[in-house]
C-alpha cells in the first residue's frame, strides 16, 4: 500500500550504518576482554588444580600453590567491604535526603569527585601516614583494608546517591502524608527500592579493591608469610601482590605460573561479581515500578 520514497530508503541506509557503527565500537570494546580472557586460559589454564589453590609456595614460590594469597584477598576484600559500604551508604543518604543544596554540600560532591580520581599510590602513602602510622595498626589487614575502602569510598556513595535519587518523590510523599518519619521513609521505602542500584557500587568495588596492589602493598600485604592470618590486625598474602612478585621479583618462575595466578584472580573478581549481579536481578525483580 506505500511506496517507499527515495528519503526514506536513505534515511534506511543511514540507520544501518548507524548501528553498524555502534557494533563495531561495541566489538572493539569486548574484543580485548575476550582477547586477554582467551590468553590467559590458554598459558596459565594448566596449572590450574586443587592443590595449586589450596597448598603453600613452594621452593621460593616457584612452585606449589597460591592458597595464602588467595586467602588474604578475601580477607581484604571482605574487611574493606564492611569498612566502606555501611560508610558509603550513610553518606549518600545524608547528601540524598537530608543535606541542603548549599555551597557545603557542593564542596562535599566536588571533594568526592575529586576523590575518586586520586592515584592509588597516593592513597598507599595516606594509609602509611595515617593508619599504620599515625593510628598506630602496624602493617596489617585492618590498615590495608582502610585503605582500600577510602579509596573506593567515592564509588559507594555515587553509586548509592543515584540509585536514591532514582526512587520516584511521589513514594516519599505518599509516606509523609501518611504521616511517617523522614527516617522511616527512607528505611521502609527508599532503600528497599534503592538497594539493586548500592549493588552497582558494590560490584565496581569489588573489582577494584581486589585487583590493587599499590596500596596494600605498603600497608598490609607482604612479599611472603610462612603464616595464614588468624586476624585483622595480621599481615597477610594477596593475589595482586603475588601476581607482581612471581612475575617481576622472583627468578626462576614457570612462565605459566604468573598466568594461571592472573587467571585464578580474574575468576574470583568474576565469581564475586556474578554473585552481586545474580542478587541485584532478583532485587529488580520484585520492583513494582
Amino acid at each position: 500500500m506505500f511506496t517507499a520514497t527515495e528519503l526514506n530508503r536513505k534515511n534506511r541506509r543511514i540507520e544501518k550504518l548507524i548501528r553498524l557503527l555502534f557494533l563495531l565500537m561495541t566489538a572493539l570494546l569486548i574484543l580485548p576482554v575476550l582477547i586477554i580472557l582467551a590468553t590467559l586460559v590458554y598459558k596459565g589454564g594448566s596449572v590450574i588444580s586443587i592443590d595449586f589453590l589450596f597448598t603453600d609456595p613452594t621452593n621460593g614460590m616457584t612452585a606449589g600453590g597460591i592458597f595464602p594469597a588467595l586467602l588474604g584477598t578475601v580477607w581484604l576484600v571482605s574487611v574493606a567491604l564492611l569498612i566502606s559500604v555501611p560508610l558509603g551508604v550513610a553518606a549518600a543518604i545524608y547528601l540524598s535526603e537530608y543535606a541542603a543544596d548549599n555551597w557545603l554540600t557542593r564542596l562535599i560532591n566536588l571533594a568526592i569527585i575529586n576523590l575518586a580520581g586520586v592515584p592509588s599510590i597516593v592513597h598507599a602513602l595516606f594509609g602509611v601516614g595515617a593508619f599504620v602510622i599515625f593510628f598506630g595498626f602496624g602493617t596489617s589487614i585492618l590498615a590495608a583494608s582502610l585503605t582500600l575502602a577510602i579509596m573506593t569510598l567515592p564509588v559507594v556513595i555515587v553509586a548509592t546517591r543515584e540509585s536514591l535519587q532514582a526512587v520516584p518523590q511521589s513514594f516519599r510523599e505518599a509516606c509523609w502524608n501518611m504521616g511517617a518519619t523522614r527516617w522511616q521513609t527512607i528505611r521502609r521505602v527508599v532503600l528497599p527500592n534503592a538497594v539493586s542500584g548500592i549493588l552497582t557500587g558494590v560490584i565496581l568495588e569489588v573489582s577494584r579493591t581486589a585487583g590493587e596492589t599499590a596500596p596494600i602493598m605498603f600497608t598490609g600485604a607482604v612479599f611472603f608469610s610462612p603464616f595464614l592470618p588468624q586476624g585483622i590486625m595480621d599481615q597477610t598474602m594477596a593475589l595482586s601482590l603475588h601476581l607482581f612478585v612471581v612475575s617481576t621479583q622472583v627468578p626462576g618462575v614457570p612462565e605459566n605460573l604468573p598466568y594461571g595466578v592472573a587467571l585464578v584472580l580474574i575468576a574470583m573478581v568474576l565469581l564475586m561479581n556474578s554473585i552481586s549481579i545474580a542478587f541485584r536481578m532478583y532485587l529488580r525483580g520484585k520492583k513494582k515500578w
